[in-house]
């Protein structure tokens, strides 16, 4: 696919030094021109096979999902690339269908693309309860607060950075619902485009579990409710 438009990747990483090869060597080379790896305490040697095979490699010492997305886009704001994708280092993506999310944003001049596992082909088991019980809270929340019907969370997305950085992203845990959220708020141009999805590797932090459950809709309640009132023209570009 050609295009003209610079296309960074940003990857947060804890101990996955045996996935991330494969996720690294899987990224279109002809579609990514730098790949951003946010390492968030490795005690393994995850940040050294990320610098081996060609990526930049950051650190994050605060622990989460969206500290070290945002340091990734901290780095970023000095390369100004055009658009951003954000992957997981599990290998539970699918990294070379990167070009699904790119191609409506170039052909289409879609802002936001996200990879929609519910939509896509998701390997039996893939989807554990409480991610299916996330999904199904925050996209009706969503639609009937904000009116506008998501079918998935998922870290898979794409987005151009200048939109990026008008939603003025600032949450941790509920990362994810905040920028579908404000997406919607800003006007943003948003497509779902199906992907594929596998077992990940490594322990999940919910496992199914009364409080697990508890806490994931915690986050998706305050995620939501939290940016009903958010301004986009405070932060226009």
């Amino acid at each position: 696919m050609k295009h003209d438009e610079k296309i960074a990747v940003i990857i947060p990483v804890l101990n996955e030094e045996k996935t991330l090869p494969l996720v690294l060597n899987d990224i279109p080379a002809d579609l990514v021109d730098e790949v951003v790896v946010v390492d968030n305490g490795s005690s393994d040697r995850t940040p050294e096979i990320a610098k081996e095979l060609g990526a930049t490699v950051l650190s994050e010492t605060r622990r989460g999902y969206g500290y070290p997305c945002l340091k990734g886009i901290e780095y970023l704001k000095a390369k100004s690339p055009d658009i951003v994708v954000f992957l997981d280092g599990n290998y539970s993506d699918y990294p070379d269908e990167i070009k699904r999310l790119i191609e409506p944003m170039i052909k289409e001049d879609y802002d936001l693309v996200l990879g929609s596992r519910v939509m896509g082909q998701a390997q039996k088991g893939a989807l554990r309860f409480p991610v299916r019980f996330g999904n199904l809270l925050a996209t009706t929340l969503i639609s009937i607060l904000y009116g506008f019907k998501y079918t998935d969370l998922g870290p898979f997305r794409a987005i151009k950075f200048k939109k990026l950085l008008q939603l003025d992203m600032n949450d941790n845990l509920g990362w994810t619902v905040e920028m579908q959220a404000k997406a919607v708020s800003c006007g943003l141009k948003i497509k779902e485009v199906p992907v594929s999805y596998r077992m990940g590797t490594g322990k999940s932090k919910f496992t199914g579990n009364i409080k697990g459950i508890f806490i994931i809709g915690y986050r998706i309640l305050k995620a939501v409710f939290g940016n009903m009132f958010y301004s986009p023209e405070k932060n226009a570009i």
